[in-house]
């Protein structure tokens, strides 16, 4: 009979002991990503990005424009706005660029790398000591038997949300 009791109270120990473990801990899950604190950041202005690159394919800016903007609105519950935003993005696509990547064994080009380079600054309104400016770039591969004008598109629109990534992570996910 000692002996059960004893068991019992042990399980009843270990159980308390536990839940207050459990109940000490904080864990907080954001599925999105963002460490924001919405208490005090409402708002976020992103301001077009031009092309400031040598070579230029028209469509890019308008590609990254909007899916800059669409990262955060589908990401945060930030509302976006013109002027006076708590966070603020703004820059430019500075480089569009390809080049030969690899050389295939009769001598020809057999990769070309494209790759897109935008400078950001971010300021925060509310805490200037994460502000920076700084270059993303990203690239993509394609093979030289296909033609630039054939995969740009798709090349260009994987290389944008790779940089939208890159950037929404450094502003307010704290990657």
């Amino acid at each position: 009979m000692n002996i059960l009791r004893n068991k019992t109270r042990f399980h009843f120990v270990w159980v308390m002991a536990l839940i207050l473990v459990l109940s000490a801990c904080s864990i907080s899950y954001k599925f999105n990503g963002a460490s924001i604190d919405y208490s005090k950041t409402k708002t976020i202005q992103i301001a077009d990005f031009p092309i400031r690159a040598s070579y230029v394919w028209g469509p890019m800016a308008s590609i990254f424009n909007n899916q800059l903007k669409d990262q955060f609105a589908s990401h945060t519950k930030l509302q976006q706005v013109k002027r006076n935003g708590d966070l603020k993005i703004e820059g430019e696509i500075t480089q569009y660029n390809q080049r030969n990547k690899s050389v295939s064994s009769d001598g020809y080009s057999a990769q070309t790398e494209l790759s897109i380079t935008v400078n950001v600054r971010f300021t925060n309104n509310i805490k200037h000591s994460e502000d920076f400016e700084r270059q993303f770039t990203a690239t993509s591969t394609y093979e030289t038997t296909q033609s630039l004008a054939s995969v740009q598109e798709e090349l260009v629109t994987q290389m944008v949300e790779e940089l939208c990534d890159q950037i929404f992570n450094a502003t307010v996910a704290n990657w």
